[in-house]
């Protein structure tokens, strides 16, 4: 799966990874993955902004990334008959129409003050990832020879962290600085009369030390909103129309652009990788893909994956805020740190993949995530948030080394099928944050932390798996 080298004694030619006649496409395409990266990670801090503004449960507030995720389980399918009755263009056209109609949806959600209209507008903004999504990872492992597919989609998928990490700058310079509520807990934490008057009948001996009591602060915070909401309702109703305003304008914004690429995309031939015979009938072909257990097994491993991807990213903001003492500013830059470290281990792992095993890789990489894990679980304060922000280097290679094992050498008829397969495992992101938001509530942010460190182990086991039985069997298939 990685790049051949050149046999002077044979003359057999360098397999390039993305060769000329493909280049503009695979720009092009590699454009989605940033695109996609973006709406990912704009969206992870709202958990804990809407648990704020909407005082609910981290349960509840966990509904954003149910729905986000939910979304790709729901259109991941429909995504796949799509592109076997038309073309890879065409669902990618439908993606970005998808994409934008979902998050203009922010627009009825902030001048409501309405929760549910921000879940269902994940919920469309989502079909559209799904669509991309099913849709770019085989066109891009089709754009070249089969030899070099995992790396060159390991390559399309750097860039992926390129648009995370810009919506994780968006989210930190623009949405967590103009937040009201920030503003309320800045003033709880210096203990301005204007904020300690909502929780004072909550604290007769006196507010805790924020600095020396983990937790204390966003219990005060969270009454005193709480409070607010009960007994001057007009002020709260103002701050939540400020602060889902500021909510809503990067999304606005969004989807200008996902509106110019779809315009781009209509306009510019594409590759169609058509064939002269139809494919055969879905059914027919979903046996011959389960029987095979390196995608089998590869669609476990990703819902595993993504699970863990999400609860590890989602809570970092949680377990800075409450374990450490940090603002959300403040813990958004550690999560950035992590998208960072995600965008370079990315590129490293690109290159290390021409001369090491995906497999070995992949499980050597998984068994270091669950060091780091048990790190976030068992140190103390930032000791512990480093090991949470490093396990973002494990995971870089993961998603597209899973995706390259599980589609190996598959014919393409049996690969846009089983792309929906591993595109519906993105599911693993919408129910395990849910559950860690219920670990949270009832557990503590770091017990919750056994949840991705079992996701690790699975991985590890497939990375094995791999390299042990997979790589050395070959699949006798079309390519």
């Amino acid at each position: 799966m990685s790049s051949s080298s050149s046999d002077s004694s044979s003359g057999q030619a360098v397999s390039k990874v993305v060769p000329r006649e493909f280049l503009m496409a695979f720009i092009l395409t590699t454009c989605c993955f940033a695109l996609w990266g973006f709406a990912n990670d704009i969206t992870n801090p709202l958990v804990k902004v809407f648990k704020e503004v909407f005082q609910i449960s981290n349960t509840q507030s966990s509904l954003v990334q149910f729905a986000f995720y939910g979304g790709y389980f729901t259109m991941a399918l429909p995504a796949a008959m799509f592109i076997r009755k038309y073309s890879y263009k065409g669902a990618i056209m439908v993606g970005f129409s998808l994409y934008a109609v979902g998050a203009l949806m922010s627009i009825p959600a902030s001048l409501n003050t309405n929760f549910w209209i921000f879940i269902v507008g994940f919920y469309i903004l989502t079909f559209g990832l799904a669509f991309l999504e099913t849709s770019c990872n085989p066109y891009i492992l089709a754009m070249g020879p089969p030899e070099t597919a995992t790396q060159r989609l390991n390559l399309a998928q750097a860039f992926n962290p390129i648009g995370s990490l810009t919506g994780m700058v968006v989210a930190s310079t623009i949405i967590a600085p103009n937040l009201q509520v920030g503003e309320f807990r800045a003033a709880m934490e210096s203990k301005s009369p204007s904020a300690i008057r909502y929780v004072e009948a909550d604290y007769p001996d006196g507010l805790p030390d924020f600095k020396q009591e983990f937790g204390a602060l966003d219990g005060a915070v969270s009454a005193g909103l709480s409070n607010m909401q009960a007994n001057d309702p007009e002020s709260f109703l103002a701050i939540q129309q400020h602060d889902l305003g500021v909510v809503r304008t990067p999304y606005v914004v969004i989807a200008g652009v996902v509106i110019g690429f779809l315009i781009l995309f209509a306009i510019t031939k594409m590759p169609t990788f058509a064939k002269e015979e139809p494919d055969g009938p879905m059914g027919e072909v979903a046996g011959r893909l389960l029987a095979k257990a390196h995608y089998r097994e590869g669609v476990v491993a990703q819902a595993f994956y993504v699970g863990a991807q999400i609860t590890c990213w989602t809570f970092i903001i949680h377990y800075g805020m409450e374990r450490v003492g940090l603002t959300l500013a403040q813990a958004q830059t550690w999560n950035i740190a992590a998208m960072v470290i995600f965008l370079v281990s990315r590129f490293v792992c690109t290159f290390m993949l021409k001369y090491f095993s995906p497999g070995k890789l992949l499980a050597a990489l998984a068994i270091v995530a669950i060091a780091f894990t048990l790190g976030a679980i068992w140190l103390p304060g930032k000791i512990g948030l480093t090991c949470l922000v490093l396990i973002s280097a494990c995971m870089s290679l993961m998603f597209p080394t899973i995706y390259g094992i599980a589609l190996k050498n598959l014919p393409h008829e049996e690969a846009k099928l089983g792309s929906a397969g591993l595109i519906m495992a993105i599911v693993g992101g919408a129910l395990l944050p849910l559950l860690q938001g219920k670990f949270i509530d009832e557990l503590g942010v770091r017990n919750s932390f056994y949840l991705p460190m079992v996701c690790f182990v699975v991985i590890a086991i497939y990375g094995i798996r791999t390299f042990t039985r997979f790589e050395s069997e070959p699949v006798a298939a079309e390519v």
